[in-house]
């Protein structure tokens, strides 16, 4: 397994979701342009394939006016922005994603851009659409924004949607969409992600579960004739010895108040989905102490929204369970760690030099 490759993202904490202590806001860690810059640079420095560029329309710096002016300063790595399809109109969608692909700048091989696009089915801020509809608009404005990237006229009738369109003159780098990476754990969602999205997120879980969901997603895309990879966002601590990265995921929460990191779960607009209350299922099954599973630690959720679970281990331990990951179908990682630029550093010392990989080859 060790020569198989994998893609290795990076997280920059767009949306104040930095801590030295879980649940203790720390003005230095706060989101700023500054900060975040600051972990953008570091990651492609200790050399990760891509970074998430998170998006929460309470929390945090606006994406897209992130991605802009960092993209002007990363010279190899790729960037995963992220995009609420609730906020948006479909074609100036498109015509903004070929804007970012050409100001990141060409791939190494010269064959494309280094942009992603993590699609969110969001809501309007304010306005609350049901579940299935939400997911039906985002399936929609998926296929739209790859008619008009692919350069294709589009005349396309649905239920959200009547368009005619030529594509806008300002193509991407490849003159083709970039990739959809895309997650969801409701059926609502899995139908969205089946027909279109190009990587499917998920979220931490027990290894049965990972290998049920896959299985389960590879026959949804099959029935539409399609086909998916498969990706992975979890939080990472690794440390010389298993003491001492259990010992550091103690210090997360040492300082943690159980109000406040309900408040902190609470504060996410999309606190209440599948995925999230999936997240807590696995806290309630976690042992005393907070292991689910071999390295698989759930205390992150209990100060945090959405992925709630870290890989906790020494070295050894940490490329084990990554690679057991990319034996089930796994083939790009979106991690993340506390403080996020400290153990960026860390990953990368300890673990990248020992794990075959490269930007995912769509």
């Amino acid at each position: 397994m060790s020569g198989q490759q994998c893609e290795i993202a990076w997280f920059s904490a767009l949306c104040d979701d930095d801590y030295e202590f879980l649940g203790v806001p720390d003005p230095y860690l706060q989101s700023s342009w500054e900060h975040c810059r600051n972990i953008v640079l570091r990651a492609e420095e200790g050399g990760f394939d891509n970074i998430l560029l998170p998006s929460g329309y309470q929390l945090g710096l606006d994406t897209t006016a992130f991605a802009a002016a960092v993209a002007t300063q990363v010279k190899r790595m790729k960037l995963l922005w992220a995009t609420r399809m609730g906020e948006d109109w479909p074609p100036q969608l498109a015509r903004r994603i070929a804007t970012l692909d050409r100001i990141l700048g060409p791939n190494a091989e010269g064959t494309g851009g280094r942009l992603n696009v993590n699609i969110i089915s969001s809501d309007m801020p304010g306005e609350k659409i049901e579940s299935g509809p939400r997911y039906r608009r985002a399936t929609e404005i998926m296929k739209i924004v790859r008619t008009l990237l692919n350069g294709e006229h589009l005349d396309f009738q649905g239920e959200f949607y009547n368009l005619q369109l030529d594509p806008a003159r300002i193509t991407t780098l490849s003159g083709k969409c970039p990739a959809f990476y895309f997650g969801g754990l409701s059926n609502e969602a899995r139908e969205c992600a089946a027909e279109g999205c190009d990587v499917y997120l998920m979220w931490p879980d027990t290894m049965d579960k990972v290998r049920e969901t896959i299985t389960d997603m590879k026959q949804r895309a099959a029935a539409k004739g399609r086909s998916l990879k498969f990706g992975y966002r979890v939080h990472v601590i690794v440390r010389e010895t298993e003491e001492e990265a259990r010992a550091y995921a103690d210090r997360l929460l040492s300082k943690l108040d159980e109000d406040a990191g309900k408040a902190i779960r609470e504060k996410s607009l999309d606190a209440k989905n599948y995925g999230v209350q999936r997240q807590q299922e696995l806290r309630s099954a976690a042992g005393g102490d907070g292991f689910v599973e071999d390295n698989l630690w759930t205390g992150i959720g209990r100060a945090r929204s959405g992925c709630g679970a870290a890989i906790v281990g020494t070295p050894d331990q940490v490329l084990a369970k990554l690679r057991a990951y990319q034996a089930e179908g796994i083939e790009a990682f979106i991690l993340s760690g506390y403080p996020h630029m400290q153990e960026a550093d860390m990953f990368a010392r300890y673990v990248l030099p020992h794990i075959e990989h490269g930007p995912l080859a769509l």
